[in-house]
C-alpha cells in the first residue's frame, strides 16, 4: 500500500529538516483569566465581576488606583512611569475598566515584589491602554504634520457631531465619552476628559438639540443611506436615548445600514449583557429586520489576549436579540499588533472564539505623540501580504491607510510612494464634505507620511534638516 503523507501535519520521520509554514493554526479554547490573582480582587465574586455597574465604578483612572490593585507586584518606577507621562505626552486620560485590566498579564503567576514589572511593560494591551512615558520616542514623538483632528472630522460636520465625509456616509458622534480610554484614540480632539497637554474640545449642544439636527439633516438628504453611530462609546449612552436616536433613523426610508461603535463589547461586555440593553437591542433589530435594514456592531479589538468568555457571551446575545454582524475594526500598533503572526491570532481568535468578523485594520492616525505605535506603508503592505491566504476570503481583513482629506485606502492603492522620505501620494473619486465646490479636489494626490524613525538615514536626515530650518509647511 502506498503511504499517503500529509504535508500539514508532517510527523518527525516523514519530513524531517523540513521547513514550517509561516504561520500554524491551531485553534484554542477560550478563558477568563483569575481576576483574584491580583491583591486588589482578591475577594470580588463572580456575581460582582459581571456586574456592569461593580465594573463602571471600579475602574482604574490614576496610578494611585493601579498600586491599590497590583500592591508590590510592580516596581514603584512603573507608577511614577505612568504618571510622568500623564504630566508630559498623554493625550488620553487613564480609563481602563477591571475587564481589560484582567487580560493584561495573562499567564503570569505573581511571585514577590515587583515580579510582574517586565511583563507588565511587555503587555500588547497594556501598551495601548496605559501608555508609560518610557514607551514614547524622544526624537520624532510626534510627526511635524501630526495634528488634534488628524481627520478633518471636525470641519465636516453638517451638524454638531455628524460628519459627513463619504458620498453616502455620515458618522453620528452622539456623546464625547467611553468606558475606557485609548492612548491612540483617533478622535483626542474631543473624547475623554483633557489631559495637561490637550484641552479637549467639547460638544455644547444638548442631547435632545443634537439628535434634531442629525435627524433634521438626514431626512432632507437622501443620498445618505449608512450612518456609524458612534461618540465617543455608544457603551456610555443610557438606552433609553439610544434607542430614541435608533428609531428615528429607522423611520427614515432611504437609511439602510446602521452601524453601532463600541469598543465596550470588548472592553466591557458586562453592559452589553445587561437585561435592560438586551430587552431594547430585541426591539430594535426587530424594527430594522421588518424594515428592511442591516443593523451590525462594530467593536475594536487589537489583541487576541483580550478575547474571553464573557466577550463570546456578549456578542451570542446580539445576535440572539437580532444584530445582523458584529465586525472588528482594530488598529495596526508596533508593540501591541503588528507582526504577522498577532494578526493572524487575534483573527481566529475573534472568528473561533467570539463570532466576530475580522473586517479592518487601520494604520495608526497621525495624531501627536503617538509616532511609536506608527508603523510605514511599507510595512502595512508588508503586514497585508504575509496575513492573506490563512483566513477565509470573506473574514480576511483589509489593512487601510485612512488619508487626510481622502478617506479609507488599502495600503496597495497607494499612488507613489517615495520610502527615502516616507511621502506617500493618494487619490480619491469623490468629494468630501469640505470640497463639494471645488472643482479640482478628484485631480490633485493628497500626501501621507510615515514615521520619520523608520526612515533610512538620509531621509531621518531631510527631515531633520526642514524641521530645524523651518521650511515645512
Amino acid at each position: 500500500m502506498t503511504e499517503i503523507l500529509d504535508p500539514f501535519l508532517p510527523t518527525a520521520e516523514q519530513h524531517a529538516g523540513a521547513p514550517e509554514q509561516p504561520y500554524m493554526y491551531l485553534r484554542t479554547l477560550l478563558e477568563e483569566p483569575d481576576w483574584t490573582r491580583f491583591p486588589g480582587w482578591a475577594d470580588v465574586t463572580e456575581e460582582e465581576w459581571r456586574s456592569a455597574q461593580w465594573q463602571r465604578a471600579h475602574c482604574v483612572k490614576n496610578p494611585r488606583q493601579l498600586r491599590a490593585l497590583m500592591g508590590d507586584l510592580l516596581d514603584d518606577s512603573v507608577y511614577q512611569d505612568l504618571q510622568d507621562d500623564h504630566e508630559q505626552r498623554a493625550t488620553m486620560s487613564m480609563l481602563v475598566p477591571p475587564q481589560m485590566l484582567n487580560t493584561m498579564l495573562r499567564g503570569t503567576e505573581p511571585a514577590g515584589p515587583g515580579s510582574l514589572t517586565e511583563a507588565f511593560y511587555a503587555d500588547p494591551i497594556r501598551r495601548y491602554m496605559l501608555p508609560v512615558l518610557s514607551d514614547r520616542l524622544e526624537e520624532w514623538g510626534s510627526h511635524p504634520f501630526a495634528s488634534r483632528d488628524s481627520l478633518h472630522e471636525q470641519a465636516m460636520w453638517v451638524a454638531e457631531g455628524l460628519t459627513h465625509r463619504y458620498p453616502t456616509k455620515v458618522l453620528a458622534e452622539l456623546l464625547s465619552t467611553c468606558p475606557q480610554y485609548c492612548g491612540h484614540c483617533t478622535r483626542m480632539d474631543l473624547v475623554g476628559n483633557s489631559t495637561p497637554s490637550v484641552d479637549k474640545f467639547k460638544l455644547v449642544l444638548k442631547p435632545v438639540d443634537r439628535q434634531a439636527a442629525h435627524m433634521a439633516y438626514l431626512r432632507t438628504h437622501p443620498n445618505v443611506r449608512d450612518v456609524v453611530v458612534s461618540g465617543g462609546d455608544v457603551a456610555n449612552l443610557p438606552w433609553p436615548r439610544l434607542e430614541s436616536y435608533l428609531d428615528e433613523l429607522l423611520d427614515i426610508d432611504h437609511i439602510r445600514d446602521i452601524r453601532l461603535a463600541t469598543k465596550a463589547l470588548m472592553g466591557l461586555p458586562q453592559h452589553w449583557l445587561q437585561e435592560e440593553v438586551v430587552a431594547g437591542m430585541h426591539r430594535v433589530a426587530g424594527k430594522a429586520r421588518a424594515r428592511g435594514v442591516s443593523l451590525a456592531i462594530h467593536t475594536h479589538v487589537n489583541s487576541a489576549a483580550s478575547i474571553t468568555p464573557l466577550v463570546a457571551e456578549a456578542v451570542r446575545a446580539m445576535f440572539e436579540a437580532g444584530v445582523r454582524d458584529v465586525r472588528n475594526q482594530g488598529v495596526l500598533m508596533e508593540g501591541v499588533n503588528a507582526t504577522p503572526n498577532d494578526l493572524l491570532d487575534l483573527c481566529f481568535t475573534l472568528l473561533d472564539g467570539a463570532g466576530i468578523m475580522p473586517y479592518y485594520f487601520y494604520m495608526c492616525d497621525m495624531i501627536p505623540n503617538a509616532e511609536h505605535w506608527r508603523v510605514s506603508l511599507e510595512r502595512a503592505q508588508e503586514l497585508q501580504h504575509a496575513i492573506m491566504g490563512y483566513l477565509p476570503g470573506f473574514a480576511t481583513p483589509r489593512i487601510v491607510c485612512d488619508v487626510p482629506f481622502v478617506g479609507k485606502r488599502w495600503v496597495h492603492q497607494v499612488h507613489s510612494y517615495d520610502r527615502i522620505l516616507g511621502i506617500s501620494q493618494w487619490t480619491k473619486n469623490y468629494r468630501t464634505g469640505i470640497e463639494f465646490a471645488d472643482p479640482h479636489a478628484l485631480e490633485r494626490t493628497y500626501r501621507y507620511y510615515d514615521p520619520i524613525h523608520t526612515l533610512p538615514q538620509e531621509g531621518q536626515y531631510w527631515w531633520r534638516h526642514h524641521v530645524e530650518s523651518g521650511e515645512l509647511h
